[in-house]
């Protein structure tokens, strides 16, 4: 999302890293370009304005002029602003000491309320909760029908009544849950225009009768300033408790990601990072400046990991690498349970690859796919033994993945090149996960 961001900054950084000393006209020069790059990120101009001013300050300190390596310390001081700019801290969701939790959703037309609403639902069902979702968007078509979709896929109630209104339907909810057990209550709202005054009113009346835990505005990180406009009017009514940005996983220039806290004053709780329902995660500023100025994000990385990887399955694979019984269906399950963890780009952005590094890497996702087609190809003994793959076997199985030969070729080769790698980790020297192809130019490599 931050990459056109990124790719600016790290330009400017450029220049303040390449002179020993700098001057305060040194700064100010580098500042320029940094308070460009936000603008054409769409960032709002006063945040900009009020940000260059904050860093420029400290910058031209004696503390940074002085200093052996300045441009590191400038580095760190936009790393320092940058999280203070989106919140300084993760702002955790409240629970309600007596339960349920209400959580009431607001938020534009087509920002993702409904979507998100199921992914809330799920995260919190992870958790131990006992969650109940409430269908009270009646205004778009079908939008009762994807929450209640949504709810069969979960496995977590949907609450509706029809021809209910609204702020009605939303009061029986929270007895309904208080009867059933439920401990949260996501209430998904219509989407509505700020400037319609009687579907403001409505919205206005379900937190009247609901008494939320929580008010959480969704907006969508393409929408620009226009959502951070949008985000003020509906606190100035609501007095929301908190944002969530939707779509940070899209090529865009996450203007609102930067503005909509200093603008609302309201914290950015969570994220929406892909199309999944587990693709949503708690907003951490320090991780985000972080991403942001391509220093990596390590920590929700592990996150994703533990989130994707089968504990069991893993224990169980580590033990199979240290016999030498690793096989090409295991292979195969490495692949699955890496999706959960995001594109490879991501990844490696996430373990602090610039944006330029990542780009040029030019990761294949497409050999990825073929990869995987080739092993499903394979009957379950050629998955187990594949030294009983012969040239006849191979030419099936390269037709079945729509492949050629050569590829069947290189995949058991890699496949056996990772089997001698394997034999340098037994004898209680550890195991380690299996490497995948993973570049344009570079199939023969692994990582």
């Amino acid at each position: 999302m931050f990459s056109s961001l990124s790719d600016k900054l790290e330009s400017a950084f450029r220049k303040f890293r390449s002179k020993g000393k700098l001057t305060e006209a040194d700064v100010r020069e580098g500042m320029r370009e940094v308070k460009l790059a936000l603008l054409e990120a769409d960032v709002n101009f006063k945040v900009v304005r009020d940000f260059v001013k904050i860093v420029t300050e400290r910058a031209v300190g004696s503390a940074v002029l002085e200093s052996l390596v300045p441009g590191q310390q400038i580095i760190k001081i936009v790393n320092e602003e940058l999280t203070a700019l989106m919140g300084g801290e993760n702002a955790k969701l409240t629970i309600a000491s007596a339960p349920p939790t209400v959580v009431m959703m607001s938020g534009l037309q087509g920002a993702g309320k409904t979507t998100h609403t199921g992914k809330l639902a799920a995260f919190y069902k992870k958790q131990g909760k006992r969650p109940l979702m409430v269908a009270c968007d009646v205004y778009r078509p079908a939008a009762v029908q994807q929450l209640q979709t949504l709810g069969e896929k979960l496995n977590i109630p949907v609450f509706h009544e029809a021809g209910v209104k609204p702020p009605i339907m939303a009061k029986n909810a929270i007895d309904h849950a208080k009867r059933h057990g439920n401990d949260m209550v996501f209430i998904d709202t219509a989407g509505r225009l700020h400037i319609d005054d009687e579907m403001m009113e409505e919205i206005r009346q379900v937190k009247e009768n609901t008494n939320p835990t929580e008010i959480l505005f969704v907006v969508d990180a393409m929408t620009g300033q226009d959502a951070v406009n949008a985000a003020k009017a509906f606190d100035d009514l609501l007095d929301i408790s908190g944002v969530i940005v939707t779509k940070m996983d899209g090529d865009t220039r996450g203007g609102a990601a930067l503005s909509v806290r200093y603008v609302t004053g309201k914290p950015i709780k969570f994220i929406g990072t892909g199309e999944k329902m587990e693709a949503i995660e708690p907003f951490y500023p320090d991780r985000m400046a972080s991403r942001i100025l391509g220093m990596g994000d390590v920590l929700t990385l592990i996150e994703r990991a533990e989130a994707s990887f089968d504990e069991k399955k893993a224990v169980e694979m580590e033990q199979k690498m240290r016999r030498q019984e690793f096989t090409l269906t295991d292979y195969l399950d490495t692949f699955e349970q890496m999706k959960g963890m995001g594109n490879m780009e991501e990844v490696l952005a996430m373990m602090g690859a610039k944006p330029g590094a990542v780009k040029d890497a030019k990761i294949d996702e497409g050999q990825i796919e073929r990869t995987k087609a080739i092993i499903l190809s394979m009957t379950v003994r050629e998955r187990e033994k594949p030294d009983v793959i012969g040239a006849s076997r191979k030419r099936r199985i390269a037709a079945g993945a729509g492949v050629k030969v050569e590829d069947v070729n290189r995949l058991l080769r890699q496949f056996e090149q990772m089997g001698k790698m394997m034999k340098q980790f037994s004898g209680g020297r550890g195991g380690g996960m299996p490497g995948m192809p993973f570049g344009k130019g570079k199939r023969g490599r692994m990582f």
